[in-house]
């Protein structure tokens, strides 16, 4: 044995670069397969609520029978019987396009009437009212083109002085609790997310100088708390490595 051969070989590994391949490969596949079967998961359901409201008659596959039921070339391609398709997404057109109308007539002044109307019938029901008006305010945060909407992302020290946590700013605090805590500066509301579920989390009053405010969007400070901090928005600064935000 030569005395200048090194004492340790690096171990011939056949399947390391197949194992390699095959893990990048999953990198790409896997996020993508998720996204495609939540999303045909979802118009699924969507379908299966809506399209029980609709005649019969006019379900795709009747539709598909009706009018090319007769044709020649139908019936060599698909033979004699009927045809019965599961056409994905319909449901989800036909809720879109009621979703639309419900809106363009709650806009004009007969539809605000009958929502006025409704509505007042609704407050006169206990359980259902307190049902209703929370649905109704969770849907206007998340969906009203308003100012009723997280606009900015910040940092704020919690649970303790020293430890900082991503949160969202609501408003300024108005009212009974701006007047009953006792600084000299606007108090600012701010939502700090859970993760990796940022629909839960804490509703907290702080005062302003507390409050960091952060250049990254709303957006890219969710997908920071919803992957725990794997996920980092792209610098601004082309000089900041790896994503991570400098001070």
């Amino acid at each position: 044995m030569d005395e200048h051969e090194p004492h340790h070989r690096r171990r011939w590994r056949p399947f390391s670069g197949l194992r390699n391949n095959f893990l990048a490969g999953l990198v790409v596949v896997v996020p993508i397969a998720i996204t495609m079967w939540m999303i045909w998961t979802f118009v699924g359901w969507i379908d299966s609520w809506v399209l029980p409201f609709v005649p019969g008659a006019y379900h795709p596959d009747e539709l598909i029978n009706r009018f090319f039921g007769d044709k020649e070339w139908f019936k060599w391609i698909f033979g004699e019987e009927e045809v019965h398709v599961n056409v994905r997404g319909v449901g989800v057109v036909l809720f879109l396009l009621f979703t639309v109308l419900v809106g363009w007539v709650t806009k004009g002044l007969i539809g605000r009437s009958f929502l006025h109307w409704a509505e007042g019938l609704v407050d006169r029901m206990p359980v259902v009212r307190s049902l209703y008006n929370g649905i109704k305010q969770i849907a206007e945060t998340v969906f009203a083109q308003t100012e009723t909407k997280f606009d900015k992302a910040c940092l704020v020290e919690y649970p303790r002085k020293g430890i900082w946590a991503i949160a969202f700013v609501s408003t300024n605090a108005k009212g009974e609790i701006d007047q009953r805590i006792p600084v000299d500066e606007p108090v600012i509301s701010v939502f700090l997310p859970t993760t990796p579920n940022p629909t839960s989390g804490f509703l907290l009053f702080v005062p302003q100088h507390s409050v960091i405010m952060l250049d990254m969007s709303v957006e890219d400070a969710a997908k920071l708390v919803i992957s725990a901090g794997l996920v980092y928005p792209n610098p601004k600064d082309p000089s900041q490595p790896n994503g991570i935000m400098g001070k």
